[in-house]
């Protein structure tokens, strides 16, 4: 049974390094959306729906339903999936990145999704800031580094697409996430300063899933815990059986 990981922004597929480094003995292929630390292919538009496509192209030649798991974006595209492909997945663990009609975009998001605006914002976007950025928000030093390093023009000229196209996503995904009855864990950083908790608890009530919060993590659970996340994965992953 495959593991697929899929990052959400700013952020590479090496923000599932600690967690499939726990994960030797399954077998785990991590995405790299388009435009985050790899090009972008002729004419990908980088939209909210073209990323959703990219996944489940991703996800049809391997043959057998899958294990998704989704982090903010990339939790986001999850649930999309899901949603519109039951059929190649298994069961879907995801979590601090939200589909949701009564949700208002936190204030960074809002700023670029505005024209104009959130071009100046990504140039404010350099190693330095944003390594401070990250660690304030409880991304380890060493790794909050190396992820702000990623950050090229490419990264800044997708995020843009994406989140301008994401604009109303609650009211345009949630009726076909709430249609969703594949096995689900929704994980949550208790200190989340994007994404509220309430929202998590929401989601696992529309999924009929089970809920996990994460005591003393933030927003980027997946490398702020990896040792508590891990075993919560495995245990859910053995209720669903094979």
């Amino acid at each position: 049974m495959a593991i697929v990981f899929i990052h959400g922004v700013p952020d590479t597929h090496h923000l599932w390094d600690s967690i499939r480094d726990r994960l030797t003995d399954r077998q785990t292929i991590a995405l790299s959306l388009p435009g985050f630390g790899c090009a972008r292919p002729p004419g990908f538009s980088a939209t909210k729906e073209a990323y959703a496509d990219f996944a489940i192209d991703a996800l049809e030649p391997i043959g057998a339903p899958v294990d998704l798991v989704g982090h903010d974006w990339g939790a986001n595209i999850v649930q999309r999936v899901v949603s519109l492909r039951p059929d190649l997945v298994r069961s879907f663990a995801c979590g601090s990145g939200i589909v949701d009609a009564e949700y208002t975009w936190h204030d960074v998001a809002q700023q670029w999704q505005t024209p104009g605006v959130g071009e100046q914002m990504m140039e404010l976007m350099t190693p330095e800031v944003m390594t401070a950025s990250l660690e304030a928000s409880g991304v380890p030093a060493g790794i909050a580094a190396e992820t702000a390093a990623r950050i090229d023009e490419e990264m800044r000229r997708s995020i843009l697409a994406l989140y301008r196209s994401a604009i109303n996503i609650g009211a345009e995904w949630q009726p076909g996430v709430e249609q969703v009855r594949r096995p689900a864990l929704i994980l949550w950083g208790a200190n989340d300063p994007f994404a509220d908790v309430r929202f998590a608890h929401r989601l696992a009530e529309r999924v009929r899933g089970e809920f996990r919060l994460l005591p003393g993590c933030g927003h980027w659970w997946p490398v702020e815990a990896p040792d508590a996340v891990v075993p919560a994965l495995r245990r859910f992953w053995d209720s669903c059986g094979e």
